[in-house]
């Protein structure tokens, strides 16, 4: 989880705020480079950002809105997301 901070953690704030320590990388690309990094928060939200930009903005999700989007790709919601054109 996240270090403890006192600071508001707010969507699309610099991720560098949260720490360098506790992101996570369960979406690799294939050569291991480019690929979406998480970080579980302290309150339970939820912190994604670009591995290529790690002082990018994050997007922070509250639990249930990650549930949902998990459940659905699971379900196959997303799929269309695979296919180009």
């Amino acid at each position: 989880m996240a270090p403890e901070t006192a600071q508001h953690i707010y969507n699309g704030m610099p991720s560098r705020e949260l720490g360098a320590e506790g992101w996570h990388k369960p979406w690799s690309g294939p050569n291991g480079g480019s690929c979406l990094e998480v970080m579980q928060l302290h309150d339970g939200r939820v912190a994604l950002r670009q591995s290529t930009d790690p002082d990018g903005p994050a997007l922070i999700y509250d639990p249930a809105e990650i549930e949902t989007f998990i459940r659905g790709a699971k379900r196959g919601d997303a799929d269309f997301l695979l296919t180009h054109g």
